[in-house]
Parts: structure tokens; C-alpha cells; sequence
């Protein structure tokens, strides 16, 4: 069985043990940061396959660590916080959180979600490995990824390479909720300067090639707030 990572980034320490401890007796190896810094630095010194992680945190807030971690990597971020308003949730799932929990929860919960956000990554890296020489039909369109062509009832549609990367990172995480910043990075391959005029406009336009009526999309569905996602078909 593999051991799966996980850095704690809690400055409460009876939270923090309490959680370390339920985890590790999960089978999860734990290891804590009780400040910004710290967990900056533990992120950049070992490999995780989670982070979970507060947002009122001393000598580096939570959110300014997410947003740190993005430019890093894709790992699964739960944020486990006392703030509980839409707003909050909202701006921490739209600099890149994957879920948002929060205190006081149970344990059962929290533990459920970890096993969620680590299956979740689990399978979208065996389905995206698996998927460079598969043909993948959502509905009426098929992706051709080895060949790099996109039908829609049988008709080729004509994609930019940036719209076809875009919409194969749809394809191959149908169930995922991509930031913009996350987006742009997996696309770009480059640092976001939260220029959202140029997602806008590729996903503006892939839906004006893909979508029945594009100011309806079904395929590449806004979720407000956040970002986008796959829609989702009988």
C-alpha cells in the first residue's frame, strides 16, 4: 500500500495533533508547518500528495501560501478554516483550493475528503496518462489527442493549438474545476499575472467553435466564482 504525503499547515498545535494524529492512524504520513513560512519552506524541500491548509496563519497568511503553492504545483489544497461565509469560500477555491472544510468539523468528514482529493488526483493522472492515444466522445463531440483533431456529429472542427490544449484539459479531468490561473499555467506554461482577458477570449471563442448557442454553453460550463469545468451529459 502506498503511503501517501500530506503537509499540515495549522497554527493552532492542539488542532494540529489532533489532526496529525487521526490521519497518521488513517495510514497518511503527516507533517506539520505552523506558520507561512514554514510551510513554504517544508513545500519546497519535500513532495506532497495533499496540502491541508489554514487560512489565518502568522508571518504569511493562508491565502498568500496558496497562491505560492499554485506557482508551484497542482497538488490537491483543502483549506480547513473558521471562515464560513460564500465569500470566503469562494476566494479560496478561486486562487486554486480544491475543497474547503469548515471548523469545527469532525474528523470523519475531514478524513473523507482527503481520501476524495487523493483518489480524485490518483485517477485523473492514470486517466491522462492513459488517455495521449485514446479517443474521448463527450456527448457529440469526439477528441482525437494523438492526432489532435476535434468532430462534432461526425464534422471537423478547426481548433487553435490553444484551444485544442484547452479543451483536452477539459476532457481528460471532466470532473475538475480549473481557476483561471490554472488555466493559464497548464496551458501557457507560464507565470499568470491575472490577465483574465486571454482566457476569456480563448474560452470565448473554443465555445463559439463547440457550443450549439455559445452564450449557453454545455460543453465548457462557468462556475461562477471559480472557474470552469466539463459539463456534464446524460
Amino acid at each position: 500500500m502506498i503511503e501517501h504525503k500530506i503537509l499540515l499547515i495549522e497554527d493552532d498545535v492542539s488542532i494540529s495533533e489532533m489532526v496529525k494524529e487521526h490521519l497518521q492512524l488513517e495510514g497518511y504520513h503527516v507533517c506539520c508547518a505552523f506558520d507561512g513560512e514554514e510551510a513554504t519552506r517544508l513545500f519546497e524541500q519535500n513532495t506532497y500528495d495533499l496540502v491541508l491548509l489554514d487560512l489565518m496563519l502568522p508571518r504569511r497568511n493562508g491565502i498568500d501560501c496558496l497562491q505560492w503553492i499554485r506557482t508551484k504545483s497542482v497538488v490537491p489544497v483543502l483549506i480547513m478554516s473558521a471562515k464560513d461565509s460564500d465569500v470566503d469560500k469562494a476566494l479560496g477555491l478561486g486562487f486554486g483550493a480544491d475543497d474547503y472544510i469548515t471548523k469545527p468539523f469532525s474528523m470523519i468528514e475531514l478524513t473523507a475528503r482527503v481520501k476524495a482529493a487523493i483518489r480524485r488526483t490518483v485517477n485523473y493522472a492514470q486517466a491522462s496518462q492513459s488517455a495521449e492515444n485514446e479517443r474521448i466522445k463527450i456527448h457529440e463531440l469526439v477528441v482525437e489527442l494523438s492526432s489532435f483533431t476535434v468532430k462534432k456529429k461526425g464534422e471537423e472542427i478547426k481548433l487553435t493549438a490553444k484551444e485544442f490544449q484547452i479543451l483536452k484539459l477539459f476532457v481528460t479531468h471532466p470532473k475538475k474545476v480549473f481557476t483561471k490561473e490554472q488555466l493559464y499555467r497548464s496551458v501557457w506554461n507560464d507565470d499568470y499575472y491575472s490577465d483574465e482577458n486571454v482566457i476569456n477570449v480563448h474560452i470565448r471563442r473554443l465555445r463559439e467553435k463547440i457550443e450549439d448557442t455559445p452564450s449557453k454553453p454545455q460543453y465548457i460550463k462557468t462556475i461562477w466564482g471559480i472557474g470552469y469545468r466539463m459539463g456534464e451529459f446524460e
